[in-house]
């Protein structure tokens, strides 16, 4: 990893960071936040992941008009760490430990390799 691509880690681990400290006390199920990123393709290839408990509580969050609201906590923090996403909906995917645990047995890491595979809506394409 560069120098440059370490800095712009740094960024996205602290602003990310703060959107996970939000989203814990704000919406039930959420767990955790991550992200995945090649470097050279910056920040096309940027995607993060918000991960909730369970598929329920993920449909209810859904529902409940928060997505919008966290997508934009998202795209503004990031903003402050001069991270700009213009469409941010192409950036931020929702997963389930449920899943994970159902289709890669808690798995994360072999997971978040297909990052792809989950769609934008935070259904698991994995079936």
């Amino acid at each position: 990893m560069r120098k440059t691509d370490k800095k712009i880690d740094n960024k996205l681990r602290e602003g990310l960071t703060v959107v996970c400290e939000h989203a814990l006390d704000g919406y039930p199920g959420f767990a955790w936040i991550t992200h995945v990123v090649d470097y050279t393709t910056f920040p096309k290839s940027l995607r993060i992941i918000c991960i909730f408990d369970t598929e329920t509580q993920l449909t209810q969050f859904n529902q409940s008009g928060h997505k919008a609201l966290l997508l934009t906590l998202i795209q503004r923090t990031l903003a402050q760490y001069q991270i700009d996403l213009k469409n941010i909906n192409q950036h931020v995917s929702f997963d389930t430990e449920t899943a994970c645990d159902q289709q890669h047995h808690g798995n994360w890491a072999l997971r978040l390799h297909n990052a792809s595979s989950i769609d934008k809506n935070g259904l698991s394409k994995l079936h």
